[in-house]
C-alpha cells in the first residue's frame, strides 16, 4: 500500500505523484513493486535489502539514488517478545522521497499525524530522514516504558512465587532490550553518515540535527539503564533461588540424619549378637526411648544451628 504525501503545514495525502512528494510504501506488493521500479525507475537491489528483516542502519548509493536503511521499534507476539526492530529503508535522489517498509508499524501513521498537528513543513529530503529518526528515537522510548512496567508487574510475580514462567518473561524483556540497543547505536552511527554526505549543501539544518542526536542519546541511555535494572533483578532471582535450593538440601540432610539415627540403633541390635538387654522385660521399650531422645536432641541442635 503506498500513499503520496505533500508537505503543507504537515503531510497531506494526494491522489496522485508529482515530483517532490514523499511516497510512503508500507507492505508492498506486487503493483508497488512495479510504480517502484518501473515508473520510478528505483533500484531493484535497494527493495531486496529492505526486505532484509536483519538488515543494520547502514547508507548505499547507486548513480544519483541514495538508500539509507534505519530500524524502527515496533509490537511483536514473536516467541513471546513484546517488541522487536525492523528496517525501514528511505530512497531519495533529487526529485524522489520513496520510504519503504515491509511491515505494519504505529510510528509512521503517528509521524504524519503529528506533522499536521504541529503544522510542520519538512523541507527537503535530509529533514524527512532526521524526523523519521528523531520519530523513531521517541518511540523507542515510548516501549522503553512499556518494558519497565512489565519488568515491575514480573518482579511483584516473583517476589509471591518465583516461577519459570516469570523468569523467562524478563529472559525475553531482556531480549527485547538488546535488539532497541544495537538499533538505537545503528542508528546514531547513520547520524554521523547522514553528517558527512550532506556536509555544506543547504539540506543540513544544524538545529534539528542536534535535537536528533539527543534524543537518540537520550534513548540509549534509558535502554542501557534498564537493561542493567533487568540484568541485576535476574541475577537476584537467581541468588535467591541458588539460596532456596540450599535451604531445602540442608533442611532434607537434617531430616535424613535425624531419622538414621533409630534407624543405626535399630540395626545394632537386630544383630546376632548377645546385648545384654535379652533378658530385660522392657529392652524394646528402652531402646526406642533412647533412640527418641538421641534424635531429639540431634534435632534441638540442628534447630540451634539453624538448619531447619
Amino acid at each position: 500500500m503506498r500513499k503520496y504525501l505533500y508537505s503543507e503545514n504537515g503531510f497531506v495525502e494526494k491522489a496522485e505523484w508529482t515530483p517532490g512528494c514523499w511516497v510512503n510504501v508500507e507492505c508492498p506488493d506486487s503493483d508497488d513493486f512495479r510504480f517502484l521500479t518501473q515508473e520510478l525507475s528505483v533500484p531493484e537491489s535497494f527493495l531486496e535489502d529492505i526486505a532484509d528483516i536483519d538488515e543494520r542502519p547502514r547508507t548505499e548509493t547507486e548513480g544519483d539514488w541514495l538508500l539509507t536503511i534505519l530500524r524502527i521499534p515496533m509490537p511483536s507476539n514473536q516467541d513471546g517478545i513484546p517488541f522487536i526492530t525492523v528496517p525501514i529503508g528511505i530512497i531519495t535522489n533529487d526529485k524522489i522521497i520513496v520510504s519503504v517498509c515491509y511491515h505494519h508499524t504505529d510510528m509512521i501513521p503517528d509521524f504524519i499525524l503529528h506533522t499536521r498537528r504541529k503544522g510542520i513543513v519538512v523541507s527537503n529530503k535530509l529533514d524527512l530522514i532526521l524526523r523519521i529518526i528523531y520519530s523513531s528515537a521517541v518511540w523507542f522510548l515510548k516501549y522503553l516504558k512499556q518494558i519497565n512496567n512489565e519488568v515491575s508487574t514480573a518482579e511483584k510475580e516473583l517476589e509471591k512465587s518465583i516461577r519459570n514462567e516469570d523468569l523467562l518473561n524478563l529472559m525475553k524483556l531482556q531480549k527485547t532490550l538488546v535488539y532497541f540497543d544495537t538499533s538505537i547505536r545503528g542508528n546514531e552511527v547513520m547520524i554521523g553518515r547522514l553528517r558527512n554526505i550532506f556536509q555544506g549543501t543547504e539540506y543540513l539544518d544544524m538545529a534539528l540535527l542536534e535535537d536528533v542526536v539527543i534524543e537518540l542519546k537520550q534513548a540509549y541511555n534509558t535502554v542501557n539503564v534498564y537493561s542493567d535494572i533487568l540484568t541485576g533483578t535476574m541475577d537476584a532471582f537467581a541468588s535467591i533461588i541458588s539460596n532456596n535450593v540450599n535451604s531445602i538440601m540442608k533442611r532434607m540432610t537434617s531430616l535424613s540424619i535425624t531419622l538414621a539415627i533409630p534407624t543405626l540403633i535399630a540395626s545394632f541390635y537386630g544383630m546376632n549378637v548377645d546385648i545384654h538387654l535379652e533378658n530385660a522385660s522392657h529392652a524394646f521399650a528402652l531402646i526406642i526411648l533412647c533412640s527418641g531422645l538421641i534424635s531429639a536432641a540431634t534435632f534441638v541442635l540442628f534447630r540451634k544451628i539453624k538448619w531447619f
